[in-house]
């Protein structure tokens, strides 16, 4: 049976009873009785439906917080209805906010930032990101016309041209913003920003290492080409001569050698495919290896000296000895005739150090900052002249990364440099010495 007759069926039999007692009335007490009573009855019908339209029209006042009216007659059907539509609602409603906060909670963790605006720009929400990238605030900025609140000119003529197809970029607080508008919906538009500071940044050290690596390896070729040059061209060259050009060219060779393996350490230690390979490093016999390299460099040049007092380490042997060497290295190509280096291994409260103080030439304040950068020299001259590759510090530099370790620099013009490894505690071995057990008699 279909809902309409379902509803039809009770009031036609109320207003059928109302009929048949009014004419039984009539039949027994004459024409105006039955009248009066089929007047009575149909008042009454009216008005128990009146009754329920304002009960019904009272609840549609506050239908989330009021109490929905009980019914009688097709009344019941009609308030058992709403009753499950305001439950259906109120389940969407909960689903609804749930939905919603997971969307604002994935929105939150988005390296982007998102900003919602509604079809005349007002700002609706806007994650963390976006508050970082464009200096919003959502609890003071909201509701309020997001070109007022980005007073950047080309963002405001990217606003009115409406040519969102393309991207923009933009510099905001010394970061560069890739910005782009998203129609969604009818009424609402998304603003997404991407933060490509760190990714230009990688770009332009990867060009600037390109480059350098080029140059660096442009000049020793360029010595060996010529002088090969000059060979071919000159067979009869004076045997002097040709020693001397051909010990230029070895070393012009060992240097590309040189710089290609430091190239490729570094490619090595920068990859997450190559993990650090933990394993006991034995410090002391280390920091002796170390010491003789030094001297054999320095050819007696100058006072070398070394102190270990200190526990071993957790990490790679051959990393640690290419670090400490670049450290120390350095400190006899920078130290004039004559000057002292002093190399120490020590305990501290929170780790370990290992320090290289020397008494060379120093290094200006604007410079520390960046020593560890590729290719960076001080003196370029000088660099050259001591067969430097520009990368040993940036090699020392991501080997105490991957051991959680720190370099400080502490450097005075003229008067000499101290370059200090600090090691955490969790990167100590400390040694177990057995306790021999007492002898029974």
């Amino acid at each position: 049976m279909s809902p309409q007759l379902l509803f039809w069926i009770p009031a036609a039999l109320r207003f059928l009873v109302c009929l048949v007692g009014a004419g039984l009335i009539w039949f027994f007490f004459g024409a105006t009785a039955g009248l009066v009573i089929a007047m009575l009855g149909l008042a009454a019908l009216a008005y128990t439906q009146l009754h329920y339209l304002y009960r019904l029209n009272r609840w549609l006042d506050n239908p989330t917080h009021s109490k929905l009216p009980d019914g009688w007659g097709a009344w019941t059907d009609i308030f058992a209805r709403l009753y499950r539509m305001r439950r259906d609602d109120e389940k969407n409603q909960i689903e609804l906010a749930e939905w919603l906060a997971r969307f604002r909670q994935a929105m939150s963790l988005l390296p982007d930032g998102v900003v919602i605006m509604d079809d005349v720009l007002f700002l609706e929400w806007c994650n963390p990101a976006a508050q970082q990238h464009l200096g919003l605030q959502l609890e003071r900025d909201k509701g309020m016309r997001v070109t007022n609140l980005i007073r950047n000119p080309a963002f405001i003529d990217y606003i009115i041209l409406g040519r969102y197809e393309q991207p923009l970029t933009l510099s905001v607080k010394e970061r560069k913003l890739i910005v782009q508008i998203i129609p969604f919906e009818n009424r609402r538009q998304i603003l997404v920003t991407h933060d490509a500071t760190e990714s230009e940044r990688i770009d332009m050290m990867r060009r600037d290492f390109i480059a350098n690596a080029s140059h660096e390896l442009r000049t020793p070729l360029t010595v060996i080409n010529g002088f090969l040059e000059i060979a071919l061209a000159q067979p009869n060259l004076d045997a002097q001569v040709r020693t001397s050009h051909l010990k230029l060219m070895t070393e012009q060779g060992q240097r590309m050698q040189n710089l290609i393996g430091d190239m490729l350490t570094l490619t090595r230690l920068e990859s997450v495919d190559y993990p650090v390979r933990s394993e006991r490093v034995l410090v002391k016999p280390l920091m002796e290896g170390i010491l003789e390299e030094a001297r054999a460099l320095s050819a007696g040049k100058h006072q070398i000296t070394l102190q270990v007092d200190g526990p071993n380490l957790q990490g790679s042997a051959d990393e640690l000895r290419s670090a400490f060497s670049n450290l120390v290295s350095n400190a006899v190509r920078y130290t004039p005739q004559d000057g002292s280096i002093y190399l120490s291994w020590e305990r501290r409260i929170n780790g370990a150090q290992f320090v290289v103080r020397d008494t060379g030439i120093g290094i200006s304040q604007e410079h520390i900052a960046r020593l560890t950068e590729r290719f960076y020299r001080v003196d370029k001259s000088r660099s050259r002249e001591t067969q430097g590759t520009g990368l040993g510090l940036a090699i020392v530099r991501h080997v105490l990364l991957r051991h959680h370790a720190t370099l400080g620099v502490e450097s005075v013009p003229d008067k000499g440099s101290t370059f200090t490894v600090s090691f955490p505690v969790n990167m100590l071995l400390e040694e177990f010495v057995p306790v021999p057990a007492p002898v029974s008699h």
